[in-house]
């Protein structure tokens, strides 16, 4: 089997790429087995494994393992590493920026919160606002800051010297990731994948603790060390009868959030918007764009959404963290699209632009994971 056709899906086919064939014509995969699937939270190195492998079989097949950097060629490596989410959506063009949560930044230093009222005032943005590092991946550091004393903890936490995302709080209490893919010489693009995220929720019963009802809940029971860190101060409290305690607010797998393939949602309404989006800024041919949204029907019409971040790169098709998908359609989907990217990349290769070299983008990776390391802990 050829490496770049490990998944039997062209890209210049009509539709997304279905690769989980559990989801109905609702658009939604449906819920059947354990809440969580048997591969979901493997160690890396044993998930990623074949992944690597199969990465490190096209560097040689295309004579360079960092061409995927190539890929967003107006991107700080492509988005695989050590990007700028504030340098991408300063980029997205007068087309897009509609679609486009409103972001600012400030350099984090104890005293900076004045700082960051400043910018947030000159954006037109209040509280609550979103905060999160402007290098970093999977959720870390991102919180809800609520009020000024919220600031000021959240930047006396952050490396000093370092950004810090301010942006708007889209109050829409959907989210999901929209994965896009574009040859340089097609007229238009696809969604291959789309997750649906949703964080996880526990309800009072008026006498039990919160650590008792996430240790009786069907899915978090089984990671509670995903939750119980984040909700120390919290664990001994008693909820009221019928109160919602939402267990995380970042929509990462690995921090919480439950994931589940939406890829059925794709419309061409939908994808009109998206490429309008990816169009705007220049060069950008492959990654997952990351909305919040009022529901999936407005969704499907390619309307009442808002963008959150632009991933690259080193992005996710997501939707293989539903706890029904299979291990193997998990690993065609790595291999679908790290094989698409490498694709983009040599033809952006052929148009004139270069890869990052092996030596920048472990450089890149090596002072992004530094910095995660120090990063406050998300909420």
């Amino acid at each position: 089997m050829s490496l770049d056709t490990a998944v039997p899906v062209h890209l210049d086919s009509a539709g997304p790429v279905r690769l989980n064939t559990a989801v109905p014509a609702s658009g939604v995969a449906e819920k059947r087995g354990s809440p969580l699937s048997f591969f979901e939270f493997w160690p890396g190195w044993l998930f990623y494994t074949p992944v690597v492998l199969h990465w490190l079989l096209l560097g040689l097949r295309h004579g360079d393992f960092s061409l995927p950097t190539a890929a967003n060629p107006r991107i700080t490596t492509g988005g695989l590493c050590g990007e700028s989410k504030l340098s991408i959506l300063s980029q997205v063009g007068a087309d897009g920026q509609g679609l486009v949560a409103a972001a600012c930044g400030v350099v984090a230093h104890a005293d900076a919160s004045g700082s960051a009222e400043a910018a947030m005032r000159a954006l037109g943005l209040h509280y609550p606002v979103v905060a999160k590092p402007d290098i970093g991946c999977n959720g870390t550091g991102v919180r809800l800051i609520r009020d000024r004393g919220g600031m000021e903890r959240y930047l006396a936490a952050f490396p000093p010297g370092e950004t810090v995302v301010l942006q708007h709080y889209v109050e829409e209490a959907n989210e999901a990731g929209l994965f896009y893919v574009r040859r340089p010489d097609e007229a238009a693009g696809r969604i291959t994948s789309v997750t649906l995220k949703t964080p996880p929720v526990v309800l009072g019963d008026g006498r039990s603790t919160l650590r008792a009802l996430i240790l009786a809940d069907e899915r978090a029971r089984l990671v509670p060390h995903l939750y119980f860190e984040r909700l120390a101060d919290r664990l001994e409290s008693v909820p009221a009868l019928g109160e919602a305690v939402q267990l995380v607010f970042v929509g990462n797998h690995c921090k919480g959030s439950i994931f589940q393939d939406g890829s059925g949602l794709v419309t061409p309404a939908l994808t009109a918007a998206i490429e309008r989006l990816a169009r705007s800024v220049p060069e950008f041919y492959f990654g997952r764009i990351d909305v919040r949204f009022s529901s999936t029907a407005s969704l499907r019409r390619g309307t009442g959404f808002k963008v959150i971040e632009i991933n690259g790169v080193g992005s996710e098709a997501t939707h293989i963290w539903d706890p029904s998908t299979r291990l193997w359609d998990a690993w065609r989907t790595q291999f679908f699209h790290y094989g698409a990217a490498f694709r983009i990349g040599a033809a952006n290769r052929r148009r004139g632009f270069s890869s990052s070299g092996v030596w920048r983008m472990y450089r890149d990776w090596m002072n992004q994971r530094r910095l995660m390391a120090r990063y406050p802990l998300n909420d």
